[in-house]
Order: structure tokens, then C-alpha cells, then sequence
């Protein structure tokens, strides 16, 4: 009776048997041009296994594609704390005018603003350069990606 129960033990060690495992297996052979296409494609699903893209593919389940262009991605940071460092200005500025006003007579304030006008329009120049370039990037951005997704790619 102990050896059963020994024996007994050791077949339930390890891995519960699957009820319907996957045994099946078909095999695909593609040129260098269907392999190349292939693993693009598996690239821009995002899938880890190769085995799941390919049963996903064959039975028409929906695959998620995320895009991600590092470089607009990278451009809108850059964007971002740009115009985080323009509102820094914009608070620098008030606080620069009402310093000038309480602290230094009506003609030094007057030299010191005349300066500070200079380099306003300076900033406003440059913020008009920075809207024209964005303008210019999402454009030439957007044409880029509807020839990808006229070429299939």
C-alpha cells in the first residue's frame, strides 16, 4: 500500500495535463520578401510570440497597432517645455514691471522698460517662428502618414 501511495505522488508532481492541448502543427515556408513583410508585421502588432500573431492572423481576431515616431514624440516635449518656459517668462515679466514701478524713478523705469519692450518683441517674434515650424512639422508629419498608410506600411 505505501508503494501506491509513493507512486500515487509522484504523478501528481509537475504540470496539470491541458484538457484540449494544442498538438496540431502546420508549417509555412515564405521567401525572403513574404518574411520581410511578415515580421513587420508582427513588429507593428506588438505581440511577443510569434505562435499568437500567427493564430491571431488566421482567425481574423482584431490586432491593436500603436505607432509610436520617437522624433514626434521627442518634437512635442520640446514643445511642451518650451511653452512652460514662455508662461515663466510671462510671470518673470509682470513681476519685472510692477519691480521697475515701485522701486526706480519715472525716467529709469522708462529707459529700463524701453529694454524690456525690446526683448518682448524679440520672444513674440521667435514664438511666431516656433508656431510656423510646428505648423510645418504636423503638415509635412501628416502627409508622411497618409503615404504609410496608402503604401500599406
Amino acid at each position: 500500500m505505501e508503494e501506491n501511495k509513493k507512486k500515487n505522488s509522484r504523478k501528481s508532481a509537475g504540470r496539470k495535463p491541458k484538457s484540449d492541448p494544442a498538438v496540431h502543427r502546420y508549417v509555412v515556408r515564405l521567401n525572403s520578401e513574404e518574411n520581410g513583410r511578415f515580421d513587420i508585421q508582427f513588429q507593428k502588432s506588438g505581440l511577443k510570440e510569434r505562435s499568437k500573431f500567427i493564430k491571431t492572423m488566421i482567425f481574423g481576431k482584431e490586432i491593436k497597432v500603436v505607432r509610436i515616431d520617437k522624433a514626434t514624440m521627442d518634437y512635442y516635449i520640446r514643445l511642451t517645455n518650451f511653452y512652460h518656459q514662455f508662461q515663466s517668462i510671462g510671470n518673470n515679466y509682470n513681476q519685472t514691471v510692477k519691480a521697475v514701478k515701485t522701486n526706480f524713478g519715472e525716467k529709469r523705469a522708462f529707459v529700463l522698460l524701453r529694454n524690456l519692450e525690446k526683448a518682448t518683441i524679440d520672444l513674440v517674434l521667435l514664438s511666431k517662428r516656433i508656431i510656423m515650424l510646428t505648423r510645418e512639422f504636423e503638415e509635412n508629419y501628416l502627409i508622411k502618414q497618409r503615404k504609410e498608410e496608402e503604401n500599406g506600411g
